[in-house]
């Protein structure tokens, strides 16, 4: 539920981004982040956000205190927007949600690689260029190493799996022979 409201938040504001062309979408990001990494290191602040008997216009002058003159003005605004709909306790979720969708909008995608040995770089660029050959997107690899795998790759783009892993391989086949005994 809070995944589907982050996301049109996040896309409220990619909206409201998109309207001042001197903002970049990096720049919000950046600062939400900040803003993430503020509320995440005082838990005397995650307190004032998370608790509900602490007004509004409470919070309104916490915020004002903590962050005017300090990020810019549309993500300053929009912090005051979520205090009043009561999401300031959604921030991660909507920065992770508005990173999802700027890359998205500059069509860019995550892929995480997973192999049972650390591959080396110039294999990782050979995988990386063949992936966004194959997707034709500009992609962002992470390398992860399992062991469990035996050999072959893993492959996670945007939630959807691609086992092409001997272990994987191992487990239809078996699957293949206990179905036909």
């Amino acid at each position: 539920m809070s995944e589907l409201v982050a996301k049109r938040w996040a896309k409220a504001l990619i909206e409201l981004t998109s309207e001042d062309e001197s903002l970049s979408g990096e720049e919000v990001l950046k600062t939400l982040r900040d803003v993430e990494e503020t509320f995440d290191s005082s838990e005397e602040l995650k307190e004032v956000i998370n608790n509900p008997s602490i007004s509004v216009e409470e919070k309104q002058i916490v915020l004002s205190k903590m962050f005017q003159d300090k990020i810019i003005p549309v993500v300053y605004n929009f912090l005051f927007v979520l205090n009043l709909r009561k999401r300031l306790n959604i921030i991660n979720e909507i920065a992770d949600e508005y990173e999802k969708e700027t890359e998205n909008l500059n069509n860019i995608v995550r892929v995480k690689v997973v192999s049972a040995i650390d591959i080396e770089d110039e294999k990782k660029q050979d995988i990386k260029s063949r992936l966004e050959e194959k997707l034709h997107k500009e992609v962002k690899t992470k390398f992860d190493t399992n062991s469990d795998i035996i050999a072959g790759l893993l492959f996670n783009v945007n939630g959807t799996v691609v086992d092409n892993s001997i272990r994987n391989k191992l487990d239809k086949l078996s699957e293949n022979i206990i179905k036909m005994a």
